[in-house]
């Protein structure tokens, strides 16, 4: 039997300490080093019973870990990820990929060029759920995908902006929180085409958007829509209906996502499947409802499972840098489509 991966962690903040929770459960993976410069990181790695470096590179050259989880700020995501990949070190990259996409590409070519793998952290992809879900659209049990309606509405509270970068161009819920559902739209639709959007900081008047309002064009020729705000007294959120993380209290009964063709509909987070009983039916005719089922499972320790195969070279990444960064290209072209008022296309990314 293979002895445990040795995983080193850089960044021990609340994502970090996360990873942390579900890396101790796993018996072929172990936490072998923490890297942090702030205050409260020594303590941390301390409790945890590792060695403490306030510097990730003298980390990687003295430790020598067999993989590492980047979880530090967005902004230093893709320049620590290249250090990694400098040394030879796999990496599991928290998302977003990265902030620009001119330094994410830079983070495509190197992982290319070296050959190490890294799987971004859309974790959401490894949910079990999601995973039946890609597989009914990908099997044809909606027929020709037609239509696409996401909603991601909750309210954050007044303390949540008490931190001053969440008040700040560049941190509103575009990359903050509807990165996450664009990906996962990406990965059970297909690529965009194109996109429109309309956003408004109307609610708090800070310098980024409370509410969006988003027109998909996919490639495979469905439209679809996102409508997002973190202003609105509303159960209708990925956070709030699909159960994945605790601290959110559950709207087990609401969807975030309808998925709709022409031979049937899919609410999710409930994997709920409509359909006629007859091929040739239409609106007069009753829909049957089937309750399609799944295997709960943590997805964050399901990705943390799929990382130590990558990191092995038993697997290829779920989520890739390239594929990372189709998303972040999609938010890209979501911003200029609303600062233009025109459709915009998504830079594309190859592997």
């Amino acid at each position: 039997m293979s002895s445990p991966l040795r995983i080193a962690l850089i960044g021990a903040g609340n994502m970090g300490q996360q990873h942390y929770q579900h890396l101790k459960t796993l018996n072929e993976a172990t936490l072998c080093a923490v890297a942090d410069p702030g205050p409260q990181a020594a303590g941390i790695a301390a409790e945890w019973g590792v060695p403490y470096f306030t510097d990730h590179r003298a980390l990687l050259e003295q430790l020598k870990p067999d993989a590492v989880i980047v979880a530090n700020p967005n902004n230093l995501h893709v320049s620590t990820a290249l250090d990694c990949l400098a040394t030879g070190v796999p990496v599991l990259l928290e998302k977003p990929v990265g902030v620009h996409l001119d330094e994410v590409r830079e983070l495509v070519a190197a992982s290319t060029a070296t050959g190490v793998p890294v799987l971004v952290g859309h974790h959401r992809r490894h949910n079990p759920l999601i995973a039946r879900a890609h597989e009914l659209v990908r099997s044809g049990a909606l027929g020709q995908l037609t239509m696409v309606t996401a909603l991601w509405q909750v309210r954050k509270p007044d303390s949540y902006f008490e931190i001053p970068w969440r008040r700040e161009a560049g941190a509103g819920m575009l990359l903050t929180n509807l990165i996450h559902d664009l990906d996962l739209l990406r990965h059970l639709c297909g690529e965009v085409h194109q996109v429109q959007a309309i956003t408004s900081n109307a609610v708090r008047r800070f310098a980024n958007e409370d509410c969006a309002a988003v027109l998909l064009q996919f490639d495979n020729g469905a439209l679809g829509s996102l409508t997002g705000s973190d202003a609105v007294a509303a159960p209708w959120s990925w956070e709030l209906d699909s159960g994945e993380n605790p601290v959110y209290p559950l709207q087990a009964d609401q969807p975030c996502y309808l998925l709709a063709g022409t031979a049937g509909a899919l609410s999710i987070p409930q994997l709920k499947r409509w359909h006629y009983a007859e091929a040739d039916a239409g609106w007069h005719q009753p829909l049957q409802a089937v309750q399609e089922c799944f295997n709960a499972d943590e997805a964050l320790r399901l990705q943390l499972q799929h990382f130590v195969k990558v990191a092995r070279g038993e697997a290829k990444p779920l989520v890739s840098v390239a594929d990372a960064a189709r998303t972040l290209a999609l938010i890209e072209a979501i911003r200029e489509a609303a600062a233009s008022g025109r459709a915009c296309v998504p830079a594309r990314i190859e592997e």
